[in-house]
């Protein structure tokens, strides 16, 4: 029996480095029935995977809260019609409250309102109205119904990390002033008679325990947790400073007062992670663009005339009307009328598709021209825009292989930070005598250096390394048109050495058109009749070759017959009987196959497929009668893009099923490099393993479907996919658009991204490497050293955010 899975995101509050993405998702494992966990710091996310039998959502958030941490929650406030009575309300709140995602729900019969906390990732406002709905209530929305209520959660949550930067800053500045002023001479009276002092402990103590509460609490935590995190080392390093100096203070011991120590570390902390949280949240951005896309209402048929509802009560089946310079509400079908759409914000291509009669539309493109009718053929989660969002959103939050390292570093940091800091301390008390003159006794100078290790040191820049680049990444990814699945996708991408190309759909336009009919006998049979024969007989095919004939035959106006058995063979052509003949189309594998002489016709094979046209014999009852070429058009930019990719030092190879010499014929006019012709659809993933065998990185090309055992064999699969299908695409990289040069933009995309993930992890260890060391010897003070831990997790998240400005 095969075991239920489920898979859920859920949006993480409280998390400051990467100990706290490690204990979290250390303790989400420890529940049964956890298949997997992710955690990523910089979109505050974790992905759990989960079997729904042994274990509920409640489950895992109140793991996540006894670690310490939190869930962002979005608040919804609906006015309800029709609520009878009070057993009403409480029927309602009861059926809301066992919605999955539901926090909270409260329903006052008197108000007529509904009160309900819940999870934005896991369930949506409309969803919540659609429930109320079907229960025989009519919800009315109050104030706006957006899909970003965890951005609004986070939002609160920044605006309160503010008020606590601005009530630090209050008391800090002149707190610092105060303390400069006694090292400059200044107000020497009022130092000397202690009142100062007094005033800065005054000062100094709601910055340690109001502003700097928080650190204390996650410390807290994480200590019960069995871990260390950022919050330990800045807890530890500042309330050592603060105690000391009331130590001074009172007089218990001799020495000079750190009070601005410990304040201005706490308070330059706490800008450079405020800081750090408004860029953190302009990686999200992409994300942000696509939500806001979709349109809030739609104009349909009901009851023979037009009204206008929210989009979200759009049906599958509905009759949708879209005015030139109106966006299209949901995916669907077009029943009439003629326009041109613009589809930038899907494919990244700006010239506008023209679309009439049964052509496909896409949710949230924009109608440029005409007037047209559509029936709906997806709403709500399965539009194309709602799945992309979905897909960008899985990949943000996967682990990229390179995040590996951090983890394992991330695991023994802190531990090894504070038992630096304890040898420092002992090595500067114990080994290293005060210079002649100094105004500090040994244990101050000892006390200094370990604080400045402890607050130098910042596992924060470490876990923001990968995930930031990964996030901006993947966004500009999808605002191009090309969807990444995972992290390990993007960063593999870059490494591909070979990139191997599908021929039909991908290269050539995949619509083969009959170029030339040829009769072997003429008064036997016309170049008609071995259309309508060839026709008839691929009746039943789905290969684009056998459409292409069907579709002239059809246009033509030919009659076409029935066959009384079809069969098709793969990679060779298809076998039918009618009016007690034997009829095969195919290739010439297929003739010899059924011992068919095809000496006679040897030439002429060879001079259409040098051509790049593919010869499709035809034989009746064993006996060759004509030949059909068909030839598919190579797309437009594909020789360009080819040629990009080429330079961009990969080497290309095409594998195709179709014969050599029409296949060099293409090959030569794309500039392919090496061409492998006739080789069976299940034969492809097997010549992809062959060139993995030689160490090479591979990457395939196709569309998706025919190729996907070859796309699932490459280090990276590359489907390339058009409009709706897109969530289909099995690969790990889809292009949205159908064409190649979405290829060499996700290559560069992928390099550009893991060339800044290098970056990132290059500074963090650097600056740990390099710093830490220095404050151990003496060479830096605290509060330069809180500083420069601010600054490093800046520097990580801005130079991510770099990415956002790529051009390609």
């Amino acid at each position: 029996m095969t075991e239920l899975v489920k898979h859920l995101t859920l949006p993480i509050t409280g998390m400051t480095c990467a100990n706290c993405e490690a204990t979290v998702e250390r303790n989400i494992n420890k529940l049964d029935g956890v298949n997997s966990v992710v955690v990523n710091l910089s979109s505050e996310r974790a992905s759990v995977e989960f079997n729904p039998d042994k274990i509920k959502l409640s489950d895992v958030v109140n793991r996540i809260e006894k670690a310490g941490y939190g869930i962002a929650v979005g608040e919804a406030e609906i006015l309800i019609k029709r609520i009878a009575d009070d057993s009403d309300a409480k029927r309602l709140e009861v059926t809301i409250s066992n919605m999955e995602g539901i926090i909270e729900a409260h329903i006052s019969y008197a108000t007529e309102k509904a009160k309900i906390k819940y999870i934005p990732t896991v369930i949506s406002q409309s969803e919540i109205r659609k429930k109320i709905r079907s229960v025989g209530f009519d919800p009315v929305e109050l104030g706006s119904d957006t899909d970003d209520a965890e951005g609004k959660a986070r939002e609160l949550e920044l605006k309160k990390q503010k008020t606590l930067l601005i009530i630090g800053l209050i008391f800090t500045l002149p707190l610092f002033i105060i303390s400069m002023s006694k090292d400059l001479h200044i107000l020497d009276s009022l130092h000397q008679d202690g009142l100062l002092n007094w005033v800065m402990f005054i000062l100094a103590t709601p910055v340690q325990f109001y502003v700097g509460w928080q650190y204390y609490v996650g410390a807290y935590k994480s200590l019960r947790n069995g871990s260390a995190n950022m919050d330990v080392l800045i807890s530890m390093g500042s309330s050592v400073a603060y105690i000391y100096s009331i130590f001074v203070l009172i007089g218990m011991i001799p020495g000079h007062l750190y009070f601005e120590t410990s304040a201005v570390i706490i308070t330059l902390i706490r800008v450079g992670k405020y800081l750090e949280a408004k860029a953190k949240g302009r990686t999200s951005g992409a994300i942000k663009k696509l939500m806001g896309l979709r349109p809030k209402e739609a104009r349909i048929e009901r009851d023979g005339k037009e009204v206008n509802v929210s989009v979200d009560e759009v049906k599958v089946g509905d009759f949708v009307f879209v005015r030139p310079g109106e966006k299209i509400p949901v995916d669907g079908v077009v029943i009439s009328g003629k326009s041109s759409v613009d589809e930038s914000m899907l494919t990244g291509e700006s010239i506008p598709v023209e679309k009439s009669a049964g052509d496909p539309v896409i949710g949230a493109t924009m109608n440029r021209q005409g007037m047209i009718k559509f029936e709906a053929t997806k709403v709500g989660k399965e539009t194309a825009l709602a799945q992309i969002i979905k897909l960008v959103e899985e990949a943000q939050g996967s682990k990229a292989p390179i995040q590996a390292i951090v983890d394992k570093v991330s695991s023994i940091f802190v531990p090894a930070v504070i038992a630096l800091a304890l040898i420092t301390f002992l090595v500067w008390y114990f080994f290293i005598p005060l210079p002649i003159g100094s105004d500090t006794t040994i244990f101050t100078r000892a006390l200094i250096n370990m604080v400045a290790v402890l607050v130098i040191a910042c596992p924060c820049a470490m876990g923001l390394a990968t995930p930031t680049a990964v996030m901006v990444g993947t966004g500009r990814a999808a605002e191009m048109g090309i969807l990444f699945r995972s992290s390990e996708a993007l960063e593999t991408a870059g490494k591909v050495e070979v990139m191997v190309f599908d021929k039909t759909g991908t290269i050539t336009k995949g619509q083969p058109e009959v170029t030339d009919i040829v009769s072997f006998n003429k008064t036997e049979y016309s170049e008609k009749e071995i259309l309508e024969i060839a026709a008839s007989a691929e009746k039943g095919s789905e290969h684009p070759l056998g459409e292409a004939i069907w579709a002239k035959a059809t246009r033509n106006g030919i009659q076409l017959r029935e066959p009384d058995s079809f069969k098709s063979i793969s990679g060779m052509g298809v076998e039918a009987d009618m009016s007690g003949k034997t009829i095969r189309v195919g290739n010439i594998r297929l003739m010899d196959a059924s011992n068919i002489n095809t000496s006679q016709v040897a030439g002429l094979v060879q001079d259409f497929q040098l051509e790049a046209k593919t010869p499709m014999l035809v034989a009746v009852n064993d006996k060759l009668v004509g030949c059909i070429a068909v030839a598919d058009a190579i797309k437009d930019n594909s020789k360009t893009a080819i040629e990009s990719i080429k330079n961009l030092g990969l080497k290309t190879i095409m594998i195709t099923g179709d014969n050599q010499k029409t296949a060099n014929a293409i090959g030569d006019q794309v500039g392919i490099n090496s061409v492998k012709a006739e080789v069976l659809p299940e034969g492809k993933s097997i010549e992809i393993k062959n060139l993995q065998s030689t160490g090479k990185i591979v990457a395939m090309v196709g569309d998706g479907v025919n190729d996907a055992p070859a796309l699932a064999q490459a280090d990276v699969g590359i489907a390339i996919g058009t409009g709706t299908d897109v969530a289909m695409a099995a690969a790990p990289v889809t292009i949205i658009r159908g064409d190649l040069e979405g290829v060499q933009q996700a290559i560069i995309l992928s390099r550009r991204t893991l060339k800044s993930i290098k970056q990132n992890l290059f500074w963090a260890f650097f600056y740990n490497i390099l710093l830490i060391p220095a404050a151990a010897m003496g060479l830096l003070n605290p509060m330069l050293a809180a500083g420069a831990m601010a600054f490093s997790s800046i520097f990580v998240v801005s130079n991510s955010l770099r990415l956002r400005k790529i051009t390609l």
